[in-house]
């Protein structure tokens, strides 16, 4: 599993590393697809019976830039899991109830019941990356959360959560080519919003936002998985295979009945 990301070092740039690469990866993206499929059944196994089990928790957070595929992600990693296990969770602009609580409300709100998968489509690292970026909040304030973030998740560790943090890393050249692609292709229209404009030329604000966010919260018990997502077959690839590993740490098991079905016979 380790191949399957990148660790950022102290010394290394988000910007600087290949989000074209395919670490871990041998062949093309034909096979990769083939085995993405295989994973998939892995999954539905795995999920069912951490449903059935109801004790153990696992919550998955997506960030990246505007067109990092998130949605893609889920879109096609999580097809076919049973919905009665499963729920995303979308961080857009907060509500003003959300903004009348501190900023770890909302996300605590979201967070998995037992036997539940929890999917993060951004999450409460907005607060130490949109309102860093945009100066909604001064230096001291943001940079304090870093040490909230951590004693959060760590308190949901300690109660039953797994967690797996996953950036998807795609390159300027990628996000222009897939921000036109909204403009040309007339069933993308709908996603194009005049905002992602803004936010492209705060690029290199962004990516230091986001190098120190993962430094500062990549812990054993919630870690950071830098996933190289240019080419979108390996970055499905990459996160199943971390997910499905993860699961088969978790060990699900279906409960064992408080009765004797063969005593029973169905008339």
């Amino acid at each position: 599993m380790k191949r399957c990301w990148l660790t950022l070092g102290r010394k290394d740039h988000i910007s600087e590393l290949d989000a074209s690469a395919t670490p871990g990866w041998r062949g093309g993206a034909a096979r990769a697809r083939k085995q993405t499929d295989g994973l998939r059944d892995q999954l539905l196994g795995l999920q069912e019976r951490l449903f059935a089990e109801s004790r153990q928790k696992l919550l998955v957070v997506l960030q990246a830039m505007d067109t990092g595929g998130k949605d893609g992600t889920i879109r096609r990693v999580f097809s076919g899991v049973n919905p009665n296990g499963i729920r995303v969770a979308r961080f857009g602009r907060p509500s003003e109830l959300e903004l009348a609580h501190d900023y770890l409300w909302r996300a605590h709100a979201r967070v998995p019941e037992r036997g539940q998968i929890v999917i993060f489509n951004r999450s409460h690292y907005e607060d130490v990356l949109v309102v860093r970026v945009n100066s909604l909040v001064p230096e001291q304030t943001w940079r304090r959360r870093y040490a909230h973030i951590r004693d959060f998740e760590r308190m949901l560790v300690d109660e039953g959560t797994t967690i797996l943090k996953f950036y998807l890393h795609i390159d300027r050249d990628e996000q222009r080519e897939r921000l036109q692609a909204r403009l040309d292709e007339p069933s993308k229209n709908w996603k194009f919003d005049e905002h992602d404009l803004v936010q492209r030329r705060k690029w290199d604000d962004y990516m230091l936002a986001f190098e120190d966010a993962i430094r500062e919260t990549h812990t054993d018990e919630a870690p950071w998985y830098i996933i190289p997502a240019n080419r979108k077959w390996f970055r499905d690839w990459a996160v199943m295979s971390i997910l499905v590993d993860a699961l088969g740490r978790m060990d699900p098991q279906y409960p064992k009945p408080d009765f004797d079905p063969g005593s029973i016979r169905v008339e």
